[in-house]
Parts: structure tokens; C-alpha cells; sequence
């Protein structure tokens, strides 16, 4: 059982992450309004979330291994050539599961 120090400390935590949270996505509504719509920055912005995606998966390509490698490369030609995101993540995911089966 927890004590009324403990939960306290809890609720205090978990309420001061929110209110931080909270100011971080107000505080970037109202900076995206001073942005430049044009030229380098807008170019670096429209870009960013494809870098964000690719920092959180490149760890987990490169654990998986040389298989995880080709699953990529055969994901990313397939989103290419078909431009279907559905059909493209499901070959990558075939392709890790069959050979995670072998």
C-alpha cells in the first residue's frame, strides 16, 4: 500500500508532466504561426517528421539484422514503384515474419 506521501508525489508528477506537456503543444501552435511558408526552414519542416520516423525505426532495422536490411529495401521499392503504404509495410512484414518461421 502506498502512502498519502507517495500518491501525492505521484499525482504531483503525473500533473506537472501534463501542464508541460500541454504548454509545449500550445508553445508550438503559436511559434508555427511566425514561420516562414517559404524557403529553406519550410523546406527543413516538411521534412522533419520523415526524420523523426526514420530515427525512431533505423535502431530496430539494424537489430533485425541483414534481414531486417532486405525487408527495408524491398518495403521501400515497393513503396516506390506502387505507392501503396498498406502493401508496402505488408511485404516488409512478411518478409521478417517467414523468416523469423525458417
Amino acid at each position: 500500500m502506498l502512502s498519502i506521501d507517495t500518491k501525492m508525489t505521484i499525482i504531483i508528477t503525473i500533473s506537472l508532466a501534463a501542464i508541460v506537456t500541454y504548454m509545449l503543444r500550445f508553445g508550438g501552435l503559436l511559434l508555427a504561426s511566425k514561420l516562414p511558408n517559404s524557403g529553406r526552414l519550410k523546406r527543413f519542416m516538411d521534412a522533419l517528421p520523415g526524420t523523426i520516423l526514420l530515427s525512431l525505426i533505423a535502431p530496430e532495422i539494424l537489430a533485425a539484422g541483414y534481414i531486417g536490411c532486405i525487408a527495408t529495401v524491398c518495403t521501400a521499392l515497393c513503396a516506390y514503384k506502387t505507392k501503396n503504404v498498406f502493401l508496402s509495410m505488408l511485404i516488409g512484414v512478411a518478409i521478417v515474419a517467414i523468416h523469423r518461421q525458417l
